[in-house]
């Protein structure tokens, strides 16, 4: 049987990059809240109420969907936070919700019955019995996998579960225990999960020595050293380099790579792969317009049978490298 063209799911972080991503073709968007209720929690990132609202009439003028992330975990007594949340995207007519709580999803599926929920990555569902758990409880209608899993695993999932499947294709390849990051809080206090930010930028700072060697800091922690010449990316915990036994300078934990499924973009889609996500929320508008636009070709091309040029998204890539992780196997560290 032939498959449907998939969805193609872009980021936002401003209201500016949404319309440049409706606009380059992104068939859905997704944004979040300002504040701890969405896991890309940065100062001039998100959207207010307003602007949210504003962002879904843009969205269902031109024939996209607003998918809006409240997909980071509240602790006791801030639940009110999460579920004004949920309770403010619902009213403003936002396609779907995407939560990785589990109480949150029960309080959703509870007060709103009729909304959509799309199970967050950070719920670390990787299993048909984990999926079909959160299915039968909340009535979740699409899962987004971890990436972790290989192409044959995703089929095989795809064939045990009765809801829609999610899956990166783009971006940050992220911490492999996806949702399950506590680095960032043993150095700084903050959370990832629990309150949105990972290497909050005023713990941020670089030091450069006399020979021009830059080195980055997450408060009192050295992330890396940058020899001078070398571009220095954001200083995240799990993509600094660190002496680890007898190895130095070593990236003990993941490296400063992209990913990118350009090439499995047909395999996804015979698995049975409905929506394919770029990461970035962070980005700038320039990244957005370049990522979607190309994205947008290569889907269109691959359902008329034709190869497309996806030579210039290495230029995208963090630190101009790529990879496609474990999708074609487990060998990738």
């Amino acid at each position: 049987m032939k498959q449907e063209k998939p969805e193609l799911v872009c980021p936002a972080g401003t209201p500016a990059s949404l319309r440049t991503a409706v606009d380059a073709g992104a068939d859905a968007i997704y944004c979040g809240f300002v504040g701890p209720t969405n896991a890309r929690n940065f100062p001039g990132l998100n959207f207010s109420l307003n602007e949210m609202a504003k962002a879904v009439d843009y969205a269902h003028d031109k024939g996209a969907k607003l998918l809006t992330a409240i997909n980071s975990f509240p602790t006791a007594g801030r639940t009110d936070i999460w579920k004004k949340a949920i309770d403010d995207a619902i009213s403003i007519g936002v396609d779907a919700i995407i939560i990785a709580d589990i109480g949150m999803a029960k309080y959703l599926s509870e007060k709103h019955p009729n909304a959509r929920i799309h199970l967050s990555v950070q719920a670390g569902a990787s299993s048909p019995e984990a999926i079909n758990f959160y299915c039968d409880r909340f009535d979740i209608k699409r899962v987004v996998l971890p990436r972790i899993l290989t192409v044959a695993e995703i089929k095989k999932i795809h064939d045990e579960i009765p809801c829609e499947i999610e899956t990166f294709i783009f971006g940050n390849i992220g911490m492999m225990a996806e949702g399950r990051c506590s680095l960032t809080n043993y150095v700084t206090g903050l959370s990832t999960n629990m309150d949105g930010v990972c290497s909050p930028a005023n713990f941020v700072h670089y030091e450069e020595d006399e020979a021009k060697n830059l080195t980055s800091r997450l408060g009192e922690f050295a992330i890396d050293c940058i020899s001078c010449g070398q571009s220095a990316g954001y200083p995240t915990i799990c993509k600094g380099r660190y002496n680890v036994g007898h190895r130095e300078e070593y990236y003990a934990f993941e490296e400063p790579i992209s990913l990118n499924l350009t090439h499995l973009l047909p395999d996804l889609i015979n698995a049975g792969v409905s929506a394919l996500k770029i990461e970035g929320r962070q980005r700038s508008k320039a990244y957005i317009r370049s990522v979607v636009s190309s994205f947008r070709q290569a889907i269109d091309a691959y359902a008329l049978g034709q190869t497309p040029d996806i030579s210039n998204l290495i230029a995208l890539t963090e630190g101009h490298k790529e990879t496609q992780g474990a999708f074609p196997s487990k060998k990738w560290r």
